[in-house]
């Protein structure tokens, strides 16, 4: 029992020992890995504005139907991208209450027409008394005043009459241009007010493709300048003419929009996206270095690069200003110079002054790799 225990106390010494060797072991620090990046080296450009713009195919004139009475829809015979004829039912309101007081103005009618009848009647019989002088001159008059106002009460029921029919007439939403339904803004059911656009259709006929233009080049634009217009889709080139500038710049977006006229008969649908180059714009060109942009780097309120110190293999975080974008390439004005190299890919991961590695392509080291 006494030798369990003394095997015991050794065991747990031991164990003690032990942890007290590791405890006091220095904790070796993993190194950084080498990161292989991507190098550019800096050399002089420019980039040239080409003044073109992107713009889509509208038409030159869009109506907007509604009815000319209000009421509760009970058809709808036309959908969004459906062509339509002059004279064609677009959508319809319920009719019967206009009916009904189409059908009261044509009772006043007869009613009027039955008391001219009466009135036309008594005047003649009192003209022939009074050519026998059987009545006074003044009861001629009377009879001869309700006579007429017999006849205006029945013009002015037919008139009314009239105006009833029209008004049931007016239940129903004819197209007055054939064209291409764009909206639809109503459905079965819907109470809709006298004169609200309920229907768009863009009138069948010239097509133009609007685009916004900046302050500092309105200027350069005028009615009548010719402009190629390229389709997005399949890359064909339209002839057109600028037919309209706005007078006055948007108020949110400060740009003006022109309209440019197609020309030819093989137009694309609406809606299309097209570029526009207005000929006879001057094309800027501006030099410097260039950049793509996925070699720029957010430090802070600056924008910053990273560059490559060939002799120690580091990077350093460099300040730059930026100049004109154009795509995916930015123009450089100062911060670096030619010769420079620069980070083009990974530069959210690096820090100041990490080694680094160029990246090479693996069928570049299979082809630099010794033969066997």
């Amino acid at each position: 029992m006494r030798s369990c225990l003394l095997r015991l106390v050794w065991a747990s010494a031991a164990f003690s020992l032990l942890m007290a060797l590791f405890g006091c072991s220095e904790h070796v620090a993993t190194p950084e890995p080498v990161r292989a990046v991507r190098v550019l080296t800096v050399a002089d450009g420019s980039i040239t504005d080409s003044q073109e713009y992107a713009a889509e195919l509208l038409p030159q004139a869009e109506s907007r139907l509604g009815f000319r009475v209000g009421g509760k829809v009970v058809r709808r015979a036309v959908q969004v991208g459906q062509h339509v004829k002059a004279g064609q039912l677009l959508a319809q309101l319920d009719p019967v209450d206009y009916r009904l007081a189409a059908d009261v103005s044509k009772a006043q009618v007869a009613s009027a027409q039955a008391n001219l009848d009466l009135a036309s009647a008594e005047f003649k019989r009192y003209t022939g008394l009074r050519e026998q002088n059987f009545i006074s001159a003044a009861e001629l008059e009377r009879r001869e005043a309700n006579y007429k106002a017999a006849l205006f009460q029945l013009q002015q029921t037919q008139a009314q009459a009239a105006s009833q029919g029209n008004q049931t007439g007016y239940t129903s939403l004819i197209a007055d241009v054939s064209g291409v339904v764009t909206a639809v803004d109503m459905e079965l059911g819907q109470v809709v007010g006298a004169a609200t656009p309920v229907v768009r259709v863009a009138q069948d006929g010239p097509r133009d493709a609007v685009f916004a233009v900046p302050e500092d080049k309105v200027g350069s634009i005028h009615i009548g300048m010719a402009a190629d217009v390229r389709v997005w889709a399949n890359g064909a080139v339209l002839a057109g003419a600028v037919r309209e500038i706005a007078p006055s710049a948007d108020p949110v977006t400060r740009t003006f929009t022109v309209k440019v006229a197609l020309k030819g008969a093989d137009i694309p649908a609406l809606g299309t996206t097209v570029s526009v180059v207005p000929r006879g714009m001057v094309s800027a060109s501006k030099e410097g270095i260039k950049l793509p942009t996925s070699a720029l780097y957010g430090a802070g309120e600056k924008t910053a690069v990273w560059a490559l110190d060939s002799t120690t293999m580091t990077v350093r975080k460099t300040a730059i200003t930026l100049g004109e974008v154009q795509g995916n390439e930015v123009l450089i004005t100062s911060g670096i110079k030619a010769g420079d190299q620069v980070i083009t890919a990974g530069v959210h991961v690096l820090t100041d002054g990490q080694k680094v590695a160029i990246y090479q392509p693996k069928d570049a080291m299979a082809a630099g790799a010794p033969k066997r």
